[in-house]
């Protein structure tokens, strides 16, 4: 955790944060407003990092509308959680993606899945030995 809250580690992921702008989470505060906050809690947010005791705030429930009916929810986490899941993301990423396989397609972040899967799925599963203990 020590490398999460380091000072370089999370001031990339505030950059990553505020270039990604979106909107507030329960607690109303906006990514224009996150700064001046941040300054000010910085020291007791990452205490309670560093000990286990940090709890994220609750998600936000946004109902956007499909366009041939119905609602899509989305769920919103405040600017502050975002930041944390960043600093995360920007150590532990690292750490594991060379680990997936060449295969795992679900998981590997900007990979696409091969022409041969979309319409043949049943094929794909049994050549990926699908069902297997």
């Amino acid at each position: 955790m020590d490398a999460v809250v380091e000072r370089s580690n999370i001031w990339r992921a505030y950059e990553r944060v505020m270039r990604n702008k979106g909107a507030a989470g329960v607690d109303g505060l906006t990514v224009f407003e996150f700064k001046a906050w941040l300054q000010q809690h910085w020291p007791s947010v990452k205490a309670a990092l560093l000990s286990g005791d940090y709890m994220p705030a609750a998600i936000r429930k946004v109902e956007i509308p499909k366009p041939n009916g119905g609602v899509r929810m989305l769920g919103i986490p405040t600017v502050l959680d975002r930041l944390i899941q960043q600093a995360l993301l920007q150590i532990l990423q690292p750490e594991f993606e060379p680990e997936f396989s060449g295969h795992s397609y679900g998981f590997v972040r900007r990979c696409r899945i091969p022409p041969y899967t979309r319409d043949q799925p049943s094929a794909v599963l049994r050549a990926f030995g699908a069902g297997r203990p």
